[in-house]
């Protein structure tokens, strides 16, 4: 590592020593401020809309998982 380098890393670490408890104090002030019914209800149709463009699985494919991993120990 080049002295540069070095340089840029320590400058790199100290940036994010400072940016690192401010983006926290963001992230749980929209924790605390989220509307969670809001965010339900947007990923709920959300689901509902790929439901619709899915066919329902026949099976979970445990059991062609199961023969696969059979095949390969064989």
């Amino acid at each position: 590592m080049t002295e540069e380098e070095k340089k840029l890393t320590l400058r790199w670490i100290e940036t994010w020593r400072h940016a690192g408890p401010e983006l926290e104090r963001i992230r749980r002030n929209e924790i605390r401020n989220a509307d969670t019914q809001q965010a339900i209800k947007f990923f709920d149709g959300m689901i509902t809309e790929v439901l619709k463009t899915q066919p329902p699985r026949l099976t979970s494919g445990l059991v062609e998982q199961q023969a696969i991993f059979h095949r390969k120990r064989a």
